[in-house]
């Protein structure tokens, strides 16, 4: 449905957005994931239509919408957006804002426009779920139902594509993670394809089928999010996805790799990185470890020092000590509640092996 072929922009001399392709298709929804400065803001303004791509081009449909050449206007792409203060008219109740899109959208005639207008509106609001509350205005409601209101608003004169520019980032931390689930589902519901701009991880595996990893104006992978954790494409996604560590290792055949913890078996062959097309024994390479491939086990001969926990209520987030002086992660039951300095044994139980080769 949308087609975005190697786009670039820059502003003046400093490229923000480098070469980037990605596809989405009619109801999925996507996302672009990265830190402040990687350009993903940037990519989605291109889509809107705030700015013009310098190289590439970007399709709906089957139309181009933007290219080097040309450049359709954001108000005739029929793309909704959604802002990150939502930008409700604090005048208007919370049918007319909803209503606001709407105008000149439904045949000409006052019954006809009046009838078809407010059929729309209570469909929106029973879609959000506030059907009761279209006399309210946005001062009276919460701030999840502000951004429920903004969202129906964007999906009212049924867009091609909606985009999503931070939307949760206003919202406190509980509120966030449970809105970031209702949206996912009001847009599936909708049958609506949409794009996420959001630097935060669990936003973005909370609403997102598709994730784009972006740095420096680039998509680095674009997988679902079960893939960005498990099976990183470059050591930045494993380093920005999730917490993890990189510890030393060995190889000692083509799917059997040694590190101070044991020998993991590898279901692919491993690969030790672009110098080399597949590794050979002796090979070192660096081996990603997760917190959940750390397991506290008492009976283990493997005794690691805990120099650090954080508290998180069902689990104690253990940062651990090897012999060698290494430091790993361990994600342990909170009923194990163990001190500064006291050492604990732990084992191995890694279901993907992710490696990459070692940084000179």
């Amino acid at each position: 449905m949308l087609e975005v072929d190697r786009v670039s922009h820059a502003y003046g001399k400093h490229a923000v957005v480098r070469d980037l392709s990605f596809n989405l298709a009619p109801g999925e929804i996507a996302c672009l994931l990265g830190s402040s400065g990687c350009g993903k803001t940037t990519m989605l303004r291109l889509i809107a239509g705030f700015e013009q791509p310098s190289a590439g081009s970007i399709r709906l449909n089957g139309v181009t919408i933007a290219s080097e050449k040309s450049q359709i206007p954001a108000e005739a792409r029929r793309i909704g957006m959604v802002f990150q203060d939502y930008a409700l008219f604090p005048h208007l109740s919370t049918a007319d804002n909803i209503g606001f899109g709407l105008r000149g959208k439904f045949p000409k005639g006052r019954t006809a426009l009046a009838l078809a207008t407010r059929r729309r509106i209570d469909e929106m609001l029973e879609l959000i779920g506030l059907a009761e509350h279209g006399a309210r205005y946005p001062h009276e409601l919460s701030g999840g139902q502000q951004q429920r209101v903004a969202l129906a608003r964007a999906l009212a004169p049924q867009p091609h594509l909606l985009l999503l520019d931070e939307p949760f980032s206003n919202l406190d931390v509980e509120l966030r993670e449970r809105l970031s689930l209702e949206v996912r589902d009001i847009l599936k519901r909708a049958g609506m394809a949409a794009i996420l701009v959001t630097h935060d991880q669990n936003e973005a595996f909370a609403v997102a089928d598709m994730v784009g990893i972006m740095r420096e104006g680039c998509i680095e992978q674009w997988d679902t999010p079960y893939n960005l954790y498990h099976r990183p494409a470059t050591r930045h996604v494993a380093d920005f996805i999730g917490q993890g560590v990189f510890l030393p290792g060995e190889v000692l055949s083509r799917q059997i790799v040694e590190v101070e913890l044991g020998r993991l078996d590898c279901d692919v062959p491993l690969d030790c990185g672009s110098s080399c097309a597949e590794c050979q024994r002796d090979c070192r390479l660096d081996v990603l470890l997760r917190p959940d491939d750390v397991i506290h086990d008492d009976a283990s001969n493997v005794k690691a020092e805990v120099i650090a926990k954080a508290f998180r209520g069902a689990e104690f987030l253990y940062t651990l000590r090897l012999a060698s002086g290494a430091q790993v992660l361990s994600l342990v039951p909170s009923h194990h509640n163990h001190a500064i300095g006291e050492k604990i044994g732990i084992r191995l139980d890694v279901d993907h092996v992710v490696t990459f080769q070692q940084e000179q």
